[in-house]
């Protein structure tokens, strides 16, 4: 979430005049990443494991959208917002806790709000 969120700004820069609607996108993305982190508590000394682990993946997310045109981009981000609303329904299961369910919910609210915003944003902009 906190790599989608560099890329939101990152687009932001690129497309000054749609900076608003893409760095909504980065303040979610942002928001869900410190949600998730509070729904999902790792142990202290696990982290540094897990940041490892990720940062291949940030590096061949970022690398997806090398040589491709911005819009292009914005279009794969917001099929990667949907697939990530989904994500955070299938996480669902009958043992969790109703706050937990309601917070994988509020989750994936988030995400389909950014991929609509994307998708209205490509849509005023003509792609």
């Amino acid at each position: 979430e906190r790599g989608a969120s560099d890329r939101y700004r990152a687009w932001a820069a690129a497309l000054p005049e749609h900076a608003d609607v893409l760095l909504e996108c980065a303040a979610s993305e942002e928001e869900i990443a410190i949600r998730v982190d509070a729904l999902y508590d790792a142990i202290p000394e696990d982290l540094a494991a897990i940041e490892a682990a990720l940062e291949p993946a940030k590096e061949t997310y970022f690398a997806v959208f090398e040589g491709i045109p911005v819009e292009e981009q914005l279009a794969l981000q917001a099929a990667a917002e949907r697939q990530g609303s989904m994500a955070w329904q299938n996480l669902k299961h009958p043992g969790l806790p109703a706050e937990h369910l309601a917070e994988l919910d509020a989750l994936t609210a988030l995400e389909v709000r950014s991929a609509e915003r994307v998708e209205a944003l490509l849509a005023r902009i003509g792609k």
